[in-house]
């Protein structure tokens, strides 16, 4: 079912889209042309579970740029805020919590992937030495 260089066919690569906007397997399936047991189908298949994990994460790394992209907007918000005496402290202090531990726990992820991905480039190089 592969076709003009990609992984899957047409159908299979508009399923993968329509999984990640549409709110449920049905509408995912209609918006493809497909039954929503031939989805259902297509989703214990290796390969397509691989892809859609791939989509997916691309998708929450897209979100989490945005949330940092918008770090700054928030933290002049939370600063405004705080300084506004017309805002009841509770609420002052629970959005700085949100914002923080937000950006924070985004910063814990590239640090971690970037960990991985050094420990991968040694392993690959220790591999390369003993052939």
């Amino acid at each position: 079912m592969k076709g003009h260089g990609s992984k899957f066919g047409r159908k299979k690569e508009a399923a993968l889209a329509a999984l990640l906007t549409q709110r449920n397997f049905e509408e995912a399936a209609r918006e493809v042309g497909v039954s929503t047991k031939t989805l259902l189908r297509w989703q214990e298949e290796p390969e397509f579970q691989t892809a859609y994990r791939e989509a997916r994460r691309a998708a929450y790394t897209q979100a989490v740029a945005r949330l940092q992209h918008g770090a700054t907007a928030a933290a002049t918000t939370l600063l405004k805020a705080m300084l506004d005496n017309n805002t009841p402290p509770s609420i002052r202090v629970r959005a700085a919590e949100c914002v923080l531990n937000q950006t924070a726990r985004a910063i814990e992820i590239e640090d971690v992937e970037a960990r991985v991905a050094e420990l991968e480039r040694i392993a690959a190089e220790a591999k390369e030495n003993d052939i």
